[in-house]
C-alpha cells in the first residue's frame, strides 16, 4: 500500500526560504518513488494542517527557530504519526548552543571558549579580546553571525538585529579549516572541507550557488579525520539525536600532531535538521559513501518513528 507522506517545509524562521527548497527536493524524490506526498507550509495552525493531511509518516524539513528547536517536535509527538529527525529533547538542546556545548564538553569534546552576553551590551563593548564571533544562541545557518577581527570596534549594528535574540553567544574565533561530518543510521559518513568563496562561511556561502567549495574527503591527516568522525557520532549520541545530524568543526593544522590534535579541533555546533538543498552537505556525503538522494529520502521515511 502506498504510504501517505507529509513534508513540513517553509515555516516561520529566518531560514524559511532554505526550508522550502529542502522540502521541495525531498517531495520530488519521494514522488518519483511512488509515495503519496503532501507538502505542508508549516503555520501556527500546524495541528489542523496535520489532521487535514492525515499522513502515515511526517518528514520534517523545517530549519531554524520553531522548526528544529523542539516546539514543532512537541506537536508531532502529540499528533502521534512516525516522524523524521530528532525528538523534543535533542532538538531543544542542540538548538541552544550554549547548553549543548556544556554537554559536549562533559563527554570530552573540545569546544570554543564562549559566554552568553546581552545583545545590546555586545554591540557596545568587546565581551572578550578580539578576534571573536557573535552569533544567536538559538538560530542556525549563520543568520546574523558577526566576526569581529583584532582591531575592529564592537559590531554596533547587531543592536538593531532583534532576530538574534536578547542574549547572544560570543565565542573565541577558532582559526583553520571549516569541516563538517554527517551522521546517518548510526554511522559518521565522511569529513568535508568547506572552503567559502566569501570572507566568512555565512548564509550566502552556505546556500548560494558557488558560495563555497566542498572538498570530500577533506585533505587532512588521518588522525584528524578520525577524531572528527568520532566526535560527530559521540555528539549525536550525547545530545540524544535521531535520524540525520551534521556536526561542524574548525581544524587548525598549524603544528598539529597526533598527540595534540584534541587541542587543534573544536566543535562549533550540531545541526539536527541539516539542509537538503542542491548545495547541501549531507546529500553530498551520502553520495560519497554510495547513498544517492532517492535512497537518502527513502531511508528518512523508513527511519521515521513515534515517539522520538
Amino acid at each position: 500500500m502506498t504510504q501517505r507522506i507529509a513534508i513540513l517545509k517553509g515555516g516561520m524562521s529566518p531560514e524559511r526560504e532554505v526550508s522550502l527548497v529542502s522540502g521541495e527536493a525531498i517531495a520530488k524524490s519521494l514522488r518519483s518513488q511512488k509515495y503519496d506526498v503532501m507538502e505542508i507550509d508549516a503555520a501556527p495552525n500546524l495541528w489542523e494542517q496535520l489532521h487535514e493531511a492525515d499522513p502515515d509518516v511526517i518528514i520534517n524539513a523545517l530549519h531554524g527557530e520553531w522548526g528544529e528547536d523542539g516546539r514543532v517536535q512537541g506537536v508531532l509527538d502529540l499528533f502521534g504519526a512516525p516522524y523524521s529527525h530528532s525528538g523534543v529533547m535533542a532538538s531543544a538542546l542542540a538548538m541552544d548552543k550554549h547548553r549543548a556545548k556544556a554537554v559536549l564538553r562533559d563527554v570530552g569534546i573540545t569546544v570554543p571558549e564562549g559566554l552568553l552576553v546581552p545583545r545590546e551590551e555586545a554591540a557596545q563593548n568587546h565581551p572578550m579580546d578580539p578576534p571573536y564571533v557573535v552569533k544567536p544562541n538559538a538560530q542556525g545557518s549563520s543568520v546574523g553571525v558577526y566576526l569581529v577581527h583584532e582591531g575592529d570596534p564592537p559590531a554596533a549594528e547587531m543592536a538593531e538585529n532583534e532576530n538574534m535574540g536578547d542574549l547572544v553567544l560570543v565565542e573565541k574565533f577558532a582559526p583553520g579549516k571549516e569541516l563538517t561530518v554527517a551522521v546517518m543510521d548510526g554511522k559518521a559518513l565522511a569529513v568535508t572541507d568547506i572552503i567559502p568563496q566569501t570572507d566568512w562561511y555565512d548564509y550566502e556561502a552556505k546556500y548560494s550557488d558557488g558560495g563555497s567549495k566542498h572538498v570530500i574527503p577533506a585533505e587532512i591527516p588521518d588522525f584528524a579525520r578520525d577524531l572528527c568522525l568520532t566526535w560527530a557520532l559521540q555528539a549525536h549520541d550525547a545530545l540524544g539525536c535521531q535520524g540525520v545530524s551534521r556536526s561542524d568543526f574548525r581544524f587548525n593544522a598549524e603544528n598539529c600532531t597526533e598527540s595534540n590534535v584534541v587541542n587543534k579541533i573544536v566543535m562549533l555546533e550540531l545541526n539536527t535538521q541539516p539542509g537538503m538543498t542542491p548545495t547541501s552537505l549531507v546529500p553530498e556525503q551520502a553520495a560519497y559513501v554510495g547513498i544517492d538522494f532517492d535512497q537518502l529520502c527513502r531511508w528518512m521515511v523508513e527511519d521515521a518513528s513515534w515517539p522520538r
